[in-house]
């Protein structure tokens, strides 16, 4: 089954995480994979264009099936491969529909998230407006409070209760990215917490992306 997916993906992408987090958790080892370099403009290459026109990671291959969107890769995965490894769609109603819940609205976390680092990434220091970096941070600030407070109520250890689910998946690479570029673990403790005890599971301690573990992480959310 694995033998006939292909997996293009670059180290340190979310998007590209959650695909090989669910990877794992559907015991879907041994794969075609190519690490590409975002550094490089290798996302644009005619190998990725072929099979995603937006020229972006991830780019996935089941068989004859392409999946280019991360939750929709997702979703997929566990929909054909329901019966193997890990489930992670939960039976009980209310986890489910905080799940889905859950699941959608980290793009829009994602999307705060990437406002404030990508534009401290792309914008030289000296084009950057203050008032455009400060806008993107309180709404950052704003989101990641949220979060944290939805960790605060829940019943459970995991962003939808007691159960690994697809809500994990999709959205722990998500907090893992806001950890590596500095923010604070004492400011968000419930966030911290829950990004602590999933590093060691065993899905995403094997696909933690091999950038990381070479070099330190950035500051760009220590006043976040």
């Amino acid at each position: 089954m694995a033998k006939d997916m292909t997996l293009l993906w670059g180290s340190g992408s979310p998007p590209c995480w959650r695909v090989m987090i669910a990877l794992e958790e559907k015991n879907l080892q041994g794969y075609n994979q190519k690490l590409l370099s975002f550094e490089k403009g290798e996302h644009k290459s005619k190998e990725v264009m072929d099979m995603n026109p937006r020229g972006q990671l991830p780019a996935l291959k089941c068989g004859t099936n392409v999946l280019n969107e991360s939750l929709a890769a997702c979703l997929y995965l566990e929909s054909q491969y329901k019966s193997q490894g890990n489930k992670l769609i939960p039976d009980c109603p209310a986890e489910q529909a905080m799940m889905y819940q859950r699941m959608f609205e980290g793009l829009t976390f994602s999307q705060k998230m990437g406002d404030v680092i990508y534009y401290t990434y792309k914008v030289p220091e000296g084009e950057r407006h203050d008032c455009a970096v400060k806008r993107n941070k309180e709404a950052l600030t704003t989101e990641i409070k949220l979060w944290e407070g939805y960790l605060q109520k829940e019943s459970g250890p995991f962003m939808a209760g007691k159960t690994f689910s697809l809500a994990d998946v999709t959205v722990y690479p998500g907090i893992a990215y806001l950890f590596h570029f500095g923010l604070c673990e004492e400011r968000y403790p419930k966030l911290a917490a829950y990004y602590n005890s999933l590093k060691v599971r065993p899905s995403i301690k094997t696909s933690w992306p091999p950038t990381w573990l070479e070099s330190q992480g950035q500051d760009t959310l220590k006043d976040v």
